[in-house]
């Protein structure tokens, strides 16, 4: 028998779409993936040419638990650079993805039974963590009217005696959207711990990023190097905890994981330090394609009430072609072989939705957007 634990997890809806559209490209079928978060752009060179000279050295063993000394210590000068906070390199432990970092964080955090304040729409794998590590995660439906933001006023109803964290995701995935400095700092201020996604930190358009440390030494901060640096098969993350759980994470790591891949924490110093170019030019063709897409999906009728300034999405009201946006995205991807993701996928607040990601050329965008377009027209 299959244990309980894995038997409700639930399918992860945009890989099933990425996983149709590729059956159907080996039938010959031409697919424009908007689907998947993935940035279409190569890995800067410096970051390649890093990990080469480590592999060169002879840096290809296990390393120190918690990461190089050198790696962290330059994801210290990074905060501080970035947003003038301290970090002590000692509070970091360096993962292969931000994934094992959920993993480990929920794992020493929670007592079973003990709860997570989520907004609903979120990154579709938050509930997974947190239940698989034995706690329950509470989504709290937050409004498109507002951005999709999780306030004070809504956190404050959700609290109760086993409230542990509340879980913060600025810029968003699904809705792209930045919180605002002002609720960051007011959320900060309440009890439960801050947990805080900043995995698209680095990729906004309109405003500042923030990060939760501004504010709070009761936080943990997740971050990696997959999304702003085009890194995602490098498989490298970071977990930024309070003093108190780094030796039981340590410990935690030691056991399931040993370590990161010692090739990649050293092409991630080059990523932190060397990359300012590469980064400025990657965010320039992201905000292109973002005001294009908003444009287009505006003028076919899809509801945007705030627009998206940051990461590489729109969450966008499609309710009035459907409310089932599962079936509806699989229909997209048949009949106009374009790849969306169902709102279904990031909570039921997001049912009725579309998720579309611009990390793709513009190119591929408008051939997706007539398609789309026509799609929607023959409706």
């Amino acid at each position: 028998m299959i244990s309980n634990k894995c038997s409700e997890l639930k399918p992860f809806y945009v890989m099933e779409i990425l996983e149709r559209a590729k059956e159907l490209e080996k039938q010959g079928r031409e697919i424009i993936h908007l689907e998947i978060g993935e940035p279409d752009f190569d890995t800067p060179q410096c970051v390649k040419d890093a990990a080469t000279k480590a592999m060169d050295r002879g840096e290809t063993h296990y390393t120190h638990s918690l990461g190089i000394p050198e790696l962290r210590e330059a994801i210290s000068r990074h905060y501080h650079k970035t947003y003038n906070v301290t970090v002590d390199p000692g509070q970091i432990i360096v993962t292969s993805g931000t994934s094992p970092a959920m993993f480990m964080l929920f794992s020493a955090l929670l007592h079973p039974g003990d709860e997570v304040i989520i907004p609903d729409p979120h990154y579709a794998c938050y509930p997974s963590f947190i239940c698989f590590a034995g706690g329950k995660a509470v989504p709290v439906r937050v409004s498109q009217d507002n951005g999709f933001q999780l306030t004070p006023e809504i956190v404050s109803k959700n609290i109760t005696n086993r409230t542990k964290g509340i879980f913060i995701n600025s810029p968003s995935n699904p809705t792209g959207n930045l919180t605002p400095e002002k609720t960051l700092k007011e959320l900060c201020q309440m009890k439960p711990y801050i947990i805080s996604d900043e995995i698209y930190h680095g990729l906004v358009y309109e405003g500042k990023e923030h990060t939760v440390l501004e504010y709070t030494d009761d936080a943990f901060v997740l971050n990696g190097f997959s999304k702003l640096y085009a890194m995602t098969g490098w498989r490298l993350g970071y977990l930024i905890a309070p003093k108190a759980f780094v030796r039981t994470l340590q410990i935690v790591h030691q056991n399931f994981f040993i370590s990161a891949n010692s090739m990649a924490q050293w092409a991630g110093i080059a990523a932190l330090e060397d990359t300012r170019l590469d980064v400025l030019e990657m965010r320039h063709f992201y905000n292109e394609r973002r005001k294009y897409m908003l444009k287009r999906l505006k003028n076919m009728g899809f509801g945007i009430t705030v627009e998206p300034t940051g990461a590489f999405y729109i969450l966008a009201n499609a309710s009035f072609l459907s409310d089932n946006s599962y079936n509806l995205a699989f229909e997209i991807l048949e009949k106009a072989g374009v790849g969306v993701a169902p709102g279904i996928d990031f909570g039921q607040g997001a049912e009725g939705y579309l998720r579309f990601s611009y990390a793709n050329s513009l190119e591929n965008i408008k051939i997706g957007m007539d398609r789309l377009e026509d799609f929607v027209k023959k409706y």
